[in-house]
């Protein structure tokens, strides 16, 4: 399993990031309980707002094709999702030794 770093940047229609928010964000907590997201949240000081994800996955193909389940997503509300295979190698979230 590889750790993979998605940063999203949000359009702006914050109004409907709103409404949308509770529907995102239980998508989420599903993928957490499912072990596939390691954390996630909104990243406050970005300009454009954005936010930071971290999953773990079989690949970056794998966690795009999950990104486009994202409610967010889904109405059009992500301007931009960088998504990158992180080499992490310390920490809790570390497969290495």
């Amino acid at each position: 399993m590889t750790v993979i770093a998605v940063r999203y940047t949000y359009d702006d229609r914050a109004a409907e990031r709103d409404v949308v928010r509770p529907e995102h964000r239980a998508w989420l907590a599903s993928l957490a309980e499912a072990g596939t997201l390691l954390g996630s949240g909104p990243l406050p000081q970005a300009d454009p707002p954005g936010a930071l994800l971290v999953f773990r996955a079989q690949d970056v193909a794998q966690v795009r094709a999950l990104l486009d389940q994202d409610p967010f997503a889904r109405a059009g509300l992500v301007r931009d999702a960088e998504v990158l295979a992180w080499d992490l190698v310390l920490g809790p979230w570390s497969t290495t030794v």
